[in-house]
């Protein structure tokens, strides 16, 4: 999942953000790749699939739940747009990966071999954030 916007579930914080990881980087893995807004959710309970299906099929469209991506992105924001204690043009890469707690049973990302190419989305995503490193 590739976020576009973080939403903080329950309050009216949302933070809308460009994000620089290009999603092209996952076409030729095999691997479904979403973009859109995630919600952040208070705890794990809430992430499940009564919730996702709410955030998907209301205005926000959403593609995933997590639970932290609005404090980063608050903390971010205020630190180069208000603080000025990091360049405005920081350079955001957020990607996430479906938990290993899955909507389905049995379905955990190591859930088939893991071979020499490990659970694929960790690793694709690695690889792609590496190649960001100077």
């Amino acid at each position: 999942m590739i976020p576009t916007a973080h939403v903080f579930e329950g309050t009216a914080d949302n933070y809308p953000f460009h994000n620089d990881l290009n999603f092209h980087a996952f076409d030729d893995s095999g691997l479904k790749v979403f973009v859109g807004t995630m919600i952040t959710v208070l705890g794990t309970s809430l992430q499940n699939k009564d919730i996702l299906t709410y955030f998907l099929k209301s205005s926000w469209r959403a593609v995933g739940l997590e639970m932290e991506g609005a404090h980063y992105q608050k903390a971010i924001q205020a630190a180069s747009k208000i603080r000025k204690s990091i360049s405005p043009d920081v350079k955001l890469r957020y990607a996430y990966y479906a938990s290993d707690n899955p909507l389905e049973t049995g379905s955990t990302l190591a859930s088939g071999s893991l071979g020499l190419d490990g659970v694929k989305p960790t690793y694709l995503i690695t690889i792609e954030m590496l190649k960001y490193c100077h």
